[in-house]
C-alpha cells in the first residue's frame, strides 16, 4: 500500500504538471535562488543517474519556475514511469506541450507501452511523436498496422530489425510475430544472426536464433565460445540445421582467424552442405578480415564469393582490398555491384570515377568526369578531390546574407535554444545538446530552415558553444557560412604556438575542430581531455619531453597548457612520419604504433591509404581533419588551396629516414 508521504508527493507532481505553462516559462515564474537552484538541479542529474525516485521527487518543487524545470520534471517521471499512472504522464505531456521534454517522455512511453503490448493506447500516442527516429517505436507501430489491419510489413521491419546493433524488444517482438504468421521466412532470422555474429552481438545472436528454435541456444553459445572445435566435431555434419549453425561458427572463426577460416570453408564437406548465399557471406567475412589486416591476398578471398550475395560492409572491404592492389576493374566491379544507397557515397562515387578514368576510353572519361562534376565542392574529403580532379582549387565561398535583427531575436527567443544553452552552461553538456539538436532538426518536419540555422548557429557562436554552432550550420545546403563552419576561437594562442614549433596552424586548427569542436572540457570515452583530447598519460610524457616543469594531468584542462601539450605532440609525431599528415593525423587518433604497422606494404597515393585505414574510427577522423585542414588554410592565408599538396604518397619507411622516435606513445 502508497505510504502517505509518497502519496503527498504523487499528488503535488500532479498538482504541479497541471498548474500550466506559465510556471516554468522563465518570464511569469516564482523568483528563486539562482544558485541554490541550479545546485538543485545538478543534485536531481546525479538523483536521476542512480535513479533515486525519493530524492527526484522531494528535490522537484525546489525547480518550479527555473527555467530548466522541464528537465527536472522529466527526470522525476522517467525514473519511476512503470509505476506512474495514466493521468501523471498525461499532465505532463499537456504541461511541457511542444517541449523536447514532451515528445522524450512520449518515447519513454511508447517504448513502455509496446513493451506491455497497450496497442490502443499506444495507437493514440504514436502519431503525437514527433522525433519518430526511434527503430523499436517504429516496429511497434508496424506490428499493430500487421495486426490490426493486415498490412505487408515485412520489408520494413526486416531493414529496421537488421539495422538494430544489439538484442532489443520491439523489433525483435515484431519479427517473432512475422515469423510466426510466415510473413518473414526463416532465413531472416539467420541473416540477422549472421550480421550479429560477425560483429560480436551475442545476445542479438541468440535472441534471433531462439525464435526459430529455443534448443539450439547452447550449441550457438558453445560454437561461439570455440567454433573451431564445434566446425572440427565429427558429428556436426549429420546433425540438423547444420548448415546454418556451421554457417555462424565459420563467421565467428574468421572474425578472429581467417585463414583458419578460410582451410575450414575450402572442406568438401561445407562446400557441399552450405547454401551459395551462406558460402557468399562466410567468404566476405573472410576477405574483410584479411581486409582489415591489410593481407595481400583479401581479394583471393573474396573471389569465392558471389558479389550478389555481400552486404555493403563486405563489399566496401572488397573495394578496398582493390583499390590497395591497384586492381582498376575490380575496383569498378566492386562498386557498380553496391547498393545505390552505398554506391552513391562520396568516397565511392570518387573511386568509381577513378576506376573509369583507368580504362582510358573516351566513353568512360565522360563517365567519370560526370560522376565528380556530381560531388566536386568545398565541403568533405572527397568532395575536394573531385574539385580538384575537375582543375578547381578549394575556395572560401561567400558568406550568406548577414541575418536580420528579427531572424536574429528568433533564434534569441527560441524556448528550446535557450534552455538547451543554459543547460549547457550549467555542466549539463549530454542534456543541452539533445535538446539543441531536436529544436533545429527534430521539432518540425524537415528541421529548421536554412535561414533559421543560420541564427541558430549564430546565437550558439555569440555564446562561444562552438560546437552547437559547427554542428549547427553543417545542415545548411545552400546558405554556406564558413565563418560559422570553421570558426577560430584561441587564434593567438593557437597560431601563436604552431607558428612558433613549425606547425602549420591550418593543420592544429583541423584536428582541433575534429578532436573536441572547440569544447574546452571535453573528455573522451578514454580519457582524453582539452582542446586537442590529450591522453594524461601521453601529456606526462610531452611535459617531460619538452621541459615542460610542474606539470599535472589536471591542467589539460587550461586552455593554454592544453594547445601547448597538444601542438608538442603533433609536431614530434609529424616529425617522426617525415612531414606526412596523414600518417600523422592516423598516429594521433589511433597510435604512432599502429600508423607505422599500416604504413608497410605497397607504396599508395595518401588516399588509397587512408581509405584502408582499417578502424572506421580513425579513417573517418583523418579524413576529417585533411578536409577541415584545407578549409582553415584557405581561411587563414585568403588562398586557393589544393588538397594534394597535403597529401602525398605513403608507404614503408625509407632507409634515408631520420631514426625512428621509439618513445613516442
Amino acid at each position: 500500500m502508497m505510504g502517505k508521504t509518497t502519496l503527498l508527493r504523487r499528488l503535488l507532481t500532479i498538482l504541479l504538471l497541471l498548474a500550466g505553462p506559465a510556471v516554468w516559462s522563465g518570464g511569469t515564474g516564482v523568483a528563486w535562488a539562482q544558485s541554490g537552484a541550479d545546485r538543485t538541479l545538478l543534485e536531481m542529474r546525479d538523483a536521476y543517474d542512480r535513479k533515486d525516485t525519493a530524492a527526484l521527487a522531494a528535490a522537484l518543487p525546489r525547480l518550479q519556475g527555473h527555467p530548466l524545470e522541464p528537465l527536472a520534471a522529466y527526470w522525476e517521471l522517467s525514473a519511476r514511469l512503470e509505476q506512474a499512472s495514466e493521468p501523471e504522464i498525461t499532465a505532463f505531456l499537456r504541461r511541457y506541450a511542444g517541449s523536447y521534454y514532451e515528445d522524450r517522455l512520449r518515447n519513454d512511453w511508447l517504448l513502455l507501452l509496446g513493451k506491455q503490448r497497450d496497442w490502443d493506447t499506444f495507437g493514440r500516442e504514436v502519431p503525437l511523436f514527433r522525433m519518430n527516429d526511434d527503430r523499436e517505436v517504429q516496429c511497434y507501430g508496424l506490428l499493430i498496422e500487421h495486426e490490426r489491419q493486415g498490412r505487408d510489413v515485412a520489408d520494413a521491419v526486416l531493414e529496421r530489425w537488421l539495422a538494430q546493433r544489439d538484442a532489443d524488444n520491439g523489433c525483435a517482438m515484431a519479427a517473432q510475430a512475422l515469423l510466426r504468421s510466415g510473413a518473414l521466412p526463416a532465413e531472416a532470422a539467420w541473416q540477422r544472426a549472421r550480421g550479429a555474429m560477425e560483429n560480436n552481438r551475442l545476445r542479438a545472436v541468440t535472441q534471433a536464433v531462439e525464435m526459430l528454435d529455443p534448443d539450439w541456444v547452447p550449441i550457438v553459445n558453445a560454437l561461439h565460445a570455440n567454433p573451431k572445435r564445434y566446425l572440427d566435431e565429427k558429428f556436426t555434419a549429420v546433425r540438423t540445421r547444420t548448415k546454418e549453425l556451421v554457417t555462424l561458427a565459420l563467421i565467428r572463426l574468421a572474425v578472429s582467424d581467417p585463414d583458419e577460416a578460410a582451410v575450414h570453408a575450402n572442406r568438401l564437406r561445407w562446400r557441399a552442405q552450405l547454401t551459395p548465399e551462406e558460402r557468399s557471406w562466410v567468404w566476405g567475412v573472410i576477405g574483410k578480415r584479411k581486409a582489415q589486416r591489410l593481407n595481400d591476398d583479401a581479394l583471393d578471398a573474396y573471389n569465392h564469393a558471389d558479389v550478389r550475395h555481400l552486404d555493403d560492409e563486405h563489399l566496401g572491404w572488397m573495394a578496398r582490398a582493390a583499390l590497395r592492389a591497384r586492381a582498376w576493374p575490380r575496383v569498378l566491379q566492386t562498386i557498380e555491384a553496391m547498393a545505390p544507397s552505398q554506391r552513391e557515397e562520396p568516397a565511392w562515387v570518387y573511386w568509381q570515377a577513378r576506376a573509369l578514368q583507368a580504362q582510358g576510353s573516351p566513353a568512360s572519361q565522360t563517365r567519370a568526369q560526370a560522376l565528380l562534376l556530381g560531388i566536386a565542392g568545398p565541403g568533405g574529403f572527397y568532395e575536394q578531390l573531385a574539385l580538384e580532379a575537375i582543375g578547381q582549387p578549394v575556395t572560401v565561398p561567400p558568406r550568406p546574407m548577414p541575418l536580420t535583427r528579427a531572424e536574429q531575436e528568433a533564434a534569441r527567443q527560441h524556448p528550446g535554444l535557450q534552455r538547451a544553452l543554459q543547460a549547457i552552461a550549467l555542466g549539463l553538456r549530454r542534456e543541452g545538446v539533445r535538446e539543441w539538436h531536436y529544436s533545429i532538426a527534430l521539432h518540425s518536419p524537415g528541421g529548421m530552415s536554412e535561414r533559421e540555422l543560420l541564427a541558430a548557429a549564430d546565437l550558439a557562436c555569440a555564446h562561444e558553444v562552438w560546437d552547437r554552432c559547427i554542428n549547427t550550420s553543417l545542415r545548411t545546403r545552400t546558405e554556406i557560412d564558413h565563418a560559422q563552419r570553421f570558426p577560430m576561437p584561441f587564434r593567438d594562442a593557437v597560431v601563436g604556438r604552431a607558428t612558433a614549433i613549425g606547425l602549420d596552424p591550418a593543420y592544429v586548427y583541423g584536428l582541433i575542430r575534429q578532436e573536441s569542436r572547440f569544447v574546452m572540457d571535453a573528455r573522451s570515452h578514454v580519457g582524453a581531455s582539452g582542446l586537442m583530447q590529450v591522453m594524461p598519460a601521453t601529456a606526462t610524457w610531452t611535459a617531460r619531453r619538452i621541459g615542460l616543469t610542474g606539470f599535472k594531468p589536471r591542467h589539460l584542462t587550461d586552455r593554454d597548457t592544453n594547445i601547448t601539450i597538444g601542438t608538442a605532440y603533433l609536431k614530434l609525431a609529424l616529425d617522426d612520419f617525415e612531414g606526412s599528415m596523414p600518417m600523422a593525423a592516423a598516429a594521433y587518433n589511433a597510435g604512432p604504433n599502429r600508423s607505422r604497422a599500416w604504413r608497410n606494404g605497397p607504396v599508395l597515393e595518401a588516399p588509397v591509404w587512408i581509405e584502408n585505414i582499417p578502424f572506421n574510427e580513425t579513417r573517418d577522423y583523418v579524413k576529417q581533419v585533411l578536409a577541415n585542414t584545407t578549409h582553415y588554410a584557405a581561411l587563414l592565408t585568403g588562398q586557393p588551396q589544393r588538397p594534394s599538396s597535403r597529401l602525398g604518397v605513403v608507404g614503408p619507411r625509407e632507409a634515408t629516414a631520420r631514426a625512428l622516435d621509439t618513445d613516442l606513445p
